[in-house]
């Protein structure tokens, strides 16, 4: 378990814009989250969120699959950069690619991985997109451990947002983006806190929350 008068270290894993990345750094910033950012890693060299990790002076790498002969080697360059810059946990904010196990391996229960659903509804990359063609009223977000299996492992915390009526893609992705912006540092800080364990494939913590958050509808916000 962390230790808590140290920052958690976080190597954050990105593929696209990195929002999530910047929700993360801005509670840093802010101190409603005792970590730091250490290094940031791309699977796509031209990905936004490196822009944003090199703005806010944190070490950033984008590298290109195509490049090692397979995802095991990728992996271990990948592996080379969070071990050298010594993080303590590995967040994946939007990251489209499974990690293998020699990264899951080399970070036992600290690999984090965020999804547009309340897993195990809609996995995979298409989570609210699968959603809306379900019918269903309610969608959400939720925060787990990975593992070997994609969008599976432990569930830390999961929010729900109910889909309106008149909701498109666009409509609904704006208001989980909101929500996984607010509970992805949520989650960390209380990793950072030292309030999260994993017993059994079950995630504990303590103490516990007072309550789950009710489901969240943010068409004013």
């Amino acid at each position: 378990m962390h230790k808590t008068h140290d920052k958690l270290k976080l190597g954050v894993l990105v593929s696209g814009s990195g929002s999530n990345l910047q929700a993360i750094l801005d509670a840093c910033a802010t101190g409603t989250l005792d970590a730091q950012v250490s290094v940031v890693i791309a699977n796509k060299p031209d990905a936004y969120g490196l822009e944003r990790a090199r703005a806010a002076g944190i070490p950033a790498y984008g590298l290109t699959p195509q490049n090692y002969a397979d995802a095991v080697a990728f992996d271990t360059a990948v592996m080379y950069e969070l071990l050298r810059h010594q993080v303590d946990y590995v967040v994946m904010a939007g990251y489209m690619r499974k990690v293998t196990s020699h990264i899951l391996d080399g970070f036992p229960n600290r690999v984090l991985n965020i999804h547009p659903s309340m897993l195990p509804a809609f996995p995979g990359a298409h989570g609210l997109r699968d959603a809306l063609a379900a019918g269903v009223t309610t969608t959400g977000v939720t925060v787990h451990f990975a593992n070997e299996v994609f969008d599976e492992g432990p569930i830390i915390m999961q929010e729900a947002v109910a889909i309106r009526p008149d909701d498109t893609l666009e409509s609904l992705a704006e208001r989980v983006h909101a929500v996984e912006h607010v509970l992805y540092p949520k989650v960390l800080q209380l990793i950072a806190q030292g309030r999260v364990s994993v017993e059994d494939s079950t995630v504990i913590i303590s103490p516990p929350l007072s309550s789950r958050a009710p489901t969240r509808d943010l068409t004013r916000q």
